[in-house]
C-alpha cells in the first residue's frame, strides 16, 4: 500500500512537470507537406510528436538532447514568416510559428536551456549538423543529372548527405555516416564522390603519419564505400536554403 501511495505521488509529479513546463503547437516542415506539431521543452530535452487529440493524446514521440541543437533564425518569404531550424547531427528540420512574438520566445527559451545544459555537462556545443531535407514540392527535377522529371511512376529520393531531390540513377550509392546512421545511407552521386575524395585524402594522410613514425599504433579500419558511381562531372552544390528560397 505504502508503495503505490508513493508511486503515485511520484506519476503526479510526473504530470505535474509535463503540464508546467513550456510547450505548444508549431508547424513543422515534412517532406511532403508542413505538419502541425506539438512540442514540449524541458531543461534537458526538446519533444514533439503527432497530434491525435489536441491536449490529450498524442503519438511517435520524438527526444532531442538539447546539448546537440543548434538554432538558426531563417527570413521569412511570401509564403513563410516566422520561422526557425532546429539542426542536430542526426535530423535538421524547419519549424514555424503563428506569430514574430511566439517565434522569439520558443528561441529564447530553448537558447535558455541549452545553455545551461551545456554548462551543467561541460559539452561543447555541436558544430556537425544533418542537412534538412528538401520538400517534396519545391522541385520536380533531379538536381544532380538535371534531366530526370519526378512523376508517379518516377520517385523522388533524399541524399542523407546533402537533403537534396534525386532521381534513382543518381542516388545508387551508398555511404557510411556515423551520425546519421550505424548502416551506409543513401547520398547523391555527387556527395558520394566528394565523401569518397575526403576518405582518400585522410586515408593518404594517416599512411604518411605511420610512415614517419612506423612505432605508432594503427587506427581501425574504416569501412570500404560502395561501388563507384558513373555519374555526370561534379559540380559545387548550392546550398540547401539558397536553393529553397528561389523555389517558394
Amino acid at each position: 500500500m505504502v508503495d503505490h501511495l508513493a508511486n503515485k505521488e511520484v506519476n503526479s509529479q510526473r504530470i505535474a512537470a509535463v503540464e508546467s513546463c513550456f510547450g505548444g503547437v508549431l508547424t513543422k516542415q515534412c517532406s511532403k507537406k508542413a505538419k502541425r506539431r506539438i512540442f514540449f521543452l524541458f531543461n534537458d530535452i526538446l519533444v514533439y510528436g503527432s497530434i491525435v487529440l489536441s491536449k490529450r493524446k498524442y503519438r511517435s514521440q520524438h527526444i532531442i538532447p538539447l546539448e546537440e541543437v543548434t538554432l538558426e533564425p531563417l527570413p521569412k518569404t511570401l509564403q513563410a514568416k516566422n520561422r526557425w531550424m532546429i539542426k542536430t547531427a542526426k535530423k535538421s528540420f524547419v519549424l514555424s510559428a503563428a506569430s514574430t512574438m511566439e517565434r522569439q520566445e520558443w528561441i529564447s527559451h530553448i537558447e535558455e536551456c541549452m545553455r545551461t545544459q551545456l554548462l551543467s555537462t561541460g559539452r561543447q556545443p555541436t558544430t556537425e549538423h544533418a542537412a534538412p531535407w528538401i520538400p517534396d514540392k519545391v522541385t520536380d527535377i533531379c538536381k544532380c543529372c538535371t534531366q530526370t522529371r519526378f512523376s508517379t511512376l518516377t520517385r523522388r529520393h533524399h541524399c542523407r548527405k546533402c537533403g537534396f531531390l534525386v532521381c534513382a540513377g543518381c542516388s545508387r550509392e551508398r555511404f557510411l555516416l556515423p551520425c546519421l546512421s550505424p548502416k551506409p545511407p543513401r547520398v547523391c552521386s555527387l556527395c558520394y564522390r566528394e565523401l569518397a575524395s575526403q576518405k582518400q585524402r585522410e586515408e593518404a594522410r594517416e599512411g604518411i603519419r605511420v610512415a614517419l613514425n612506423p612505432f605508432l599504433p594503427l587506427p581501425p579500419p574504416l569501412p570500404p564505400p560502395s561501388s563507384s558511381s558513373s555519374s555526370s562531372s561534379s559540380s559545387p552544390t548550392p546550398s540547401w536554403f539558397c536553393f529553397f528560397q528561389d523555389r517558394i
